[in-house]
């Protein structure tokens, strides 16, 4: 049987002095928890798009 997926976007905006490694650690960790698995990044512009999935 084929496996199904759930998929997520998270934008992560920066803070009043810019995007620090911290807050997107803190961000990943949290959605680790929930059993989401992290497949991609793409960062735009400022912002930094996490792509995300877990098995339904």
């Amino acid at each position: 049987m084929n496996k199904r997926w759930l998929y997520k976007v998270v934008m992560v905006k920066p803070q009043f002095l810019g995007l620090k490694p911290e807050q997107i650690e803190a961000t990943l960790a949290s959605l680790g928890q929930q059993g989401w698995e992290l497949v991609s990044v793409i960062q735009n512009g400022m912002n930094v798009n996490l792509y995300l999935k877990k098995e339904a």
